[in-house]
């Protein structure tokens, strides 16, 4: 899979997975802040993912809404969807100015969605968003998380996201979780093999920070599903877009899945 994820053609039967912290559309602070809603826009386009897991997406934000005179009028997730998507969207935040968190665009219909509150503590409003879609005639699970800065919290969110699976997600169905865990280490990853979710074997594919790239931060993991590539672009036009970049996998439904 090449790394520069900007392919248009899939083969058959290969489903593509991106998952990306947007960082709310605005990079920088203060009065130099720009905006970058709209380069992203291009870029989700660019990434021709079947599926696209986004964190950090903004429902409304009137500060920064007066502040720029290009800001979008609709929702950010709708704002990203490409022509052709449906999009989902599910607050994890409320703020004084709006709210925000996580969104989900998908190429195939989507049957079902809902939310599930993943706050550790007060200091971090954390939540889970569960998309149900159907691949042909296959229903697959698609869950976007974003999980806590501290480690205890990670592990108890793990912990809640193996009961939600067990408890929403049938044994026999393919299922995708994806997100930014903000796990620096492979506690998270070890914990969700015991519910047979598997993200890539092999080197880390680092995704923040996104001007010099040194920790994967961002993960994809899957079951019921042959693993095929595991990418990240790079270049100074993807680092200026968000503090992440975005990760892209490709699967292969297994037959009987």
């Amino acid at each position: 899979m090449s790394a520069s994820a900007d392919s248009t053609e899939h083969d058959d039967g290969v489903l593509r997975v991106a998952t990306y912290n947007i960082h709310k559309g605005v990079q920088g602070i203060g009065p130099t802040r720009r905006l970058e809603i709209h380069n992203l826009a291009l870029a989700v386009d660019t990434l021709d993912a079947d599926i696209v897991c986004l964190q950090e997406v903004r429902m409304v934000n009137r500060r920064e809404a007066d502040f720029f005179s290009l800001w979008p009028q609709v929702p950010q997730a709708e704002f990203l969807a490409p022509e052709g998507y449906e999009a989902v969207y599910s607050t994890n935040a409320v703020t004084k100015h709006g709210e925000h968190g996580n969104a989900l665009l998908s190429r195939w219909p989507i049957i079902k969605h809902c939310h599930e509150d993943m706050s550790d503590h007060r200091f971090e409003q954390r939540g889970l968003l569960h998309v149900e879609i159907l691949i042909g005639e296959v229903p697959l699970h698609a869950i976007v998380v974003h999980f806590g800065l501290i480690p205890a919290s990670r592990l108890r969110q793990t912990a809640q996201l193996q009961r939600y699976i067990a408890r929403e997600v049938p044994i026999d169905a393919p299922v995708i979780v994806a997100g930014d865990f903000n796990d620096w280490g492979t506690q998270v990853k070890k914990l969700l093999r015991a519910e047979a979710l598997h993200s890539f074997e092999g080197p880390r594919t680092f995704t923040y920070p996104s001007r010099l790239p040194v920790v994967q931060l961002d993960h994809i993991y899957a079951r019921g599903m042959e693993p095929l590539g595991l990418a990240a672009p790079r270049g100074r036009a993807w680092s200026r877009m968000s503090d992440h970049l975005p990760l892209i996998a490709e699967f292969r439904m297994r037959a009987g899945a």
